[in-house]
């Protein structure tokens, strides 16, 4: 039988399966934060609390609080970092190809699509975003600083 030669170059080819496509959406996620040091350590520590807050109070109560939170001009690094976690979610949920497919030259609205949307899509919703935190944790615990204080104030 002859060995197999695994020995090949990684190449950039597409995420093949669904979790290799939320876990690349996830790390991308995170690369794209600015320097901003303050905005990264708080950052992480909504995103840890993000997860748990989705199972208290549902999905759209929960990505409420988040866009509440950042203000309707996000300006100080903690309604920037706010802003950017809601931002990353709409962007992974209102993908094409995601649960809310954008209609074509309109930017998605999450909230929006929530609201309107069937209860079936919610339900799917609520379930892919809590998987892809599942990547995106990871990737923040591993990528950005942590707070001394897990409220996320200093």
């Amino acid at each position: 039988m002859k060995a197999r030669d695994d020995t090949r170059a990684v190449t950039a080819a597409p995420p093949r399966n669904a979790e290799q496509r939320r876990a690349a959406a996830a790390m991308k996620a995170v690369q794209q934060l600015d320097e901003d040091e303050e905005l990264r350590k708080r950052y992480r520590v909504y995103a840890d609390r993000l997860g748990p807050s989705i199972l208290m109070n549902g999905l759209g109560q929960a990505l409420a609080t988040e866009r509440a939170a950042a203000g309707s001009k996000p300006e100080k690094p903690d309604q920037r970092a706010h802003a950017c976690l809601y931002n990353h979610l709409t962007a992974w949920l209102c993908r094409p190809g995601g649960v809310y497919e954008p209609v074509s030259g309109e930017k998605p609205d999450l909230l929006t699509a929530l609201v309107t949307g069937s209860e079936a899509l919610y339900v799917r919703a609520q379930a892919e975003a809590l998987a892809w935190l599942v990547w995106h944790k990871k990737f923040c615990r591993a990528h950005l600083p942590a707070s001394k204080d897990r409220s996320g104030e200093d």
